[in-house]
């Protein structure tokens, strides 16, 4: 037989609920349709935030080059310390070796000596301070003694240098890793930021940066300056011969550069060794404070904190690597902070 129950009727607490949430999805219904959408940049203001996280960009690029560049001559530092150690340990084992013969040469000869058997069986060091055991040795022993107790304080000496120069380079390749981020992450918000351009945007901001990269490869008004001297003048001319040649943060050429590896690269073809970071280099010769006293060649420096160099190239003309997504090229100083020239 089939139920006439009726149906039970929810609890006044739970009417209480599902109107309220109800109530609440309608209100935020209502705000999301009246809400305005988030505000679009302009391609102008895109392009000034961009060029200013490009700027944080090369700060961060000079800071990890020079983390590069510390943690390569630490590298070298300790590779010779200890090819040095290691050519030690031979010669003390070499003179180990030959009082150990004549230790032999005693024995054959009625016995060891008592001094020598001492020594062979203790540190030298606590031995030779026992001024009183001196007298129970040959001259040719007190000498042999002499060179072992003094290579193995060198050996000593070495090796606590090594063990400070690895801990040194550990910290160094953290902080080189540290800035590789720090680099890769401003890059990253610069993508993200052209990304938020439209289509015909992004082909008006890469025309007008073909453009000013175009501008470098045709005929610029450079005047005429004299080279500040002969490796200079070669200096300028193997940067000129990689005009069109890419910016990459960390790269030295030949083929891509940042703003210093330009630079140093330069000079270096010029047979000049000069440092790998722009504020190493600009410590490195003879400053001109003067925009009229520059000459071409010269190292000119940018932004207070010196994050940026270039090469002179006359009339108010700097030749440089600029920043990503540009080449190596011509500008105008005035388009950036000066701070000074550097003469090498």
């Amino acid at each position: 037989m089939a139920s006439h129950r009726r149906p039970k009727q929810p609890s006044r607490t739970r009417v209480t609920v599902l109107t309220t949430a109800a109530a609440a999805a309608v209100a935020f219904s209502a705000n999301a349709a009246n809400a305005a959408p988030s505000e679009k940049l302009s391609k102008d203001e895109v392009k000034a935030k961009v060029d200013k996280l490009y700027e944080q960009t090369e700060q961060a690029t000079e800071k990890f080059d020079g983390a590069k560049e510390k943690q390569q001559k630490l590298q070298k530092e300790i590779s010779t310390i200890q090819d040095n150690v290691a050519r030690g340990q031979q010669e003390l084992n070499k003179l180990r070796d030959g009082l150990g013969s004549l230790a032999t040469a005693q024995y054959r000869s009625g016995g060891i000596d008592p001094s020598v058997q001492l020594f062979l069986s203790s540190n030298p060091d606590d031995y030779l301070d026992k001024a009183s055991t001196l007298d129970q040795l040959s001259s040719q022993q007190v000498d042999a003694l002499k060179k072992i107790q003094d290579k193995q304080r060198e050996l000593a000496q070495e090796r606590a240098e090594a063990a400070d120069k690895l801990k040194d380079l550990s910290a160094t390749r953290t902080e080189l890793e540290a800035k590789k981020k720090e680099v890769q992450s401003k890059l990253a918000a610069a993508q993200k930021l052209l990304n938020t351009l439209t289509a015909k945007e992004k082909q008006e901001l890469a025309a007008q940066q073909q453009r000013a990269n175009r501008s470098s490869t045709q005929r610029v008004q450079l005047g005429d300056a004299p080279p500040a001297s002969g490796r200079a003048s070669a200096a300028f001319a193997a940067a000129q011969g990689r005009i069109g040649s890419p910016y990459v943060y960390g790269a030295s050429g030949p083929s891509s550069f940042d703003c210093s590896g330009l630079t140093s690269w330069a000079y270096a073809q010029a047979g000049v060794s000069i440092p790998r970071t722009s504020q190493a280099q600009a410590n490195y010769g003879t400053r001109i404070y003067k925009q009229s006293d520059l000459k071409v060649g010269d190292l000119v420096f940018f932004y207070g904190d010196l994050h940026h160099v270039g090469l002179y190239a006359g009339n108010g003309q700097v030749l440089h690597a600029p920043h990503t997504g540009a080449v190596v090229r011509y500008e105008a100083m005035s388009d950036m902070p000066y701070q000074f020239g550097v003469r090498v």
